[in-house]
């Protein structure tokens, strides 16, 4: 099993590759960017951080101008979010 704190850094790699995107709208490479900096932020306990980074792409992930291929992304990155919220 991966530990939590390898889960975090593979969805902040992921986020990386969503704001480096110029096809991804602005607002969702915003949000995207403000996961990613709650997840880096090693002040708070990964589980803190794995639901505030949860909670802001599940607001993204219904936007109807997101691109197919990034909301499989982040469908794949709350996945794995899940995991560190879920695993003790």
């Amino acid at each position: 099993m991966m530990a939590r704190e390898d889960i975090i850094k593979q969805c902040v790699a992921v986020l990386g590759q969503i704001i480096d995107d110029g096809s991804v709208p602005r607002n969702i490479r915003r949000a995207a960017d403000r996961a990613r900096a709650v997840l880096v932020d090693t002040h708070t306990s990964p589980v803190v951080r794995a639901a505030s980074a949860m909670s802001m792409l599940d607001e993204v992930s219904n936007d109807p101008n997101l691109p197919l291929h990034t909301r499989t992304l982040i469908w794949g990155i709350a996945s794995q979010l899940e995991r560190v919220s879920v695993d003790v």
